[in-house]
């Protein structure tokens, strides 16, 4: 049987939340985004010279819970991509009941912002940043795909690309109208017109950068949606790929950056963003 969103997240939190070990500590922890303590991010930068491409991920945790140093969220992503000149950039965003998803993915874009305002001094390279969030971030950064006039309102530039790992929701309405779990009904309320803005494929009607939507084949609804959403974008003009996997909803997050086929296709996918990011990666 599927185990419930909740305590799929209840066990992510479980496996910790220590900084990554084996990535080491953040180059620079806890820079501020916002007034709020949870407005906060941490850059892992590469022992290169120059601006680095860049991986800004964005933690699950059901809207509620989570954070920008779980070991899930770090560890593998850091350990393969700072060794081959790409910084990771690990954001932490207010949780529910302090903002619900809308104002979460405008955390998402004023962090966005932020590293490319300070490029110079986080020695990011600013046109070379890839958004990837997991379960509930995935959810964010799809709707900052879906909807750019939140990035504009944070005065964030365009990205390279988006990786939606194992998403959330990307079809609100319909997961609020079919059996679901209560963490939705805390997450989106009981509010269509809620469900609606919060909805990515309901606000996919313009080309945005790449898309990659990884799902799990194990959860019943993860890749029906994720083939949904890809399909929107591709009518839109989007170059979208979707990739099932046979992982469960934990694992899609924690195995990423090993040495696996699964790594190397999300690789391939980053390495036809731009030129810089296929050079680190060959």
């Amino acid at each position: 049987m599927e185990l419930s969103m909740r305590l799929l997240c209840a066990l992510l939190l479980a496996a910790g939340t220590a900084a990554a070990h084996a990535a080491g500590a953040p180059t620079l922890s806890d820079i501020a985004y916002g007034s709020d303590p949870d407005q906060r991010y941490d850059l892992y930068r590469p022992a290169t010279s120059g601006k680095a491409p860049a991986i800004l991920m964005v933690h699950g945790g059901g809207w509620r819970r989570g954070d920008k140093d779980m070991r899930r969220v770090v560890n593998n992503k850091a350990d393969r991509w700072l060794p081959r000149g790409i910084a990771f950039v690990s954001i932490n965003y207010r949780m529910q009941p302090k903002a619900p998803p809308l104002e979460q993915a405008r955390d998402v874009a004023r962090a966005l912002a932020d590293v490319q305002r300070n490029w110079q001094n986080l020695g990011v390279d600013r046109s070379n940043i890839v958004l990837m969030g997991h379960s509930a971030g995935a959810h964010l950064i799809a709707l900052l795909a879906a909807r750019p006039e939140l990035l504009a309102e944070a005065e964030a530039q365009a990205v390279r690309g988006f990786i939606l790992l194992d998403s959330g929701a990307l079809d609100v309405p319909a997961i609020m109208n079919a059996k679901h779990f209560r963490l939705y009904d805390r997450a989106f309320g009981n509010d269509p017109a809620d469900w609606r803005a919060a909805s990515p494929i309901h606000h996919l009607q313009q080309a945005t950068p790449p898309i990659l939507a990884v799902c799990s084949s194990r959860r019943d609804n993860a890749c029906p949606q994720a083939r949904a959403f890809v399909a929107r974008a591709r009518q839109a003009g989007t170059q979208t790929e979707v990739l099932p996997l046979d992982k469960t909803h934990g694992e899609i997050n924690s195995e990423l950056g090993e040495a696996t086929e699964y790594t190397a296709a999300v690789e391939g996918f980053l390495s036809r963003l731009s030129p810089q990011l296929a050079e680190r990666l060959r």
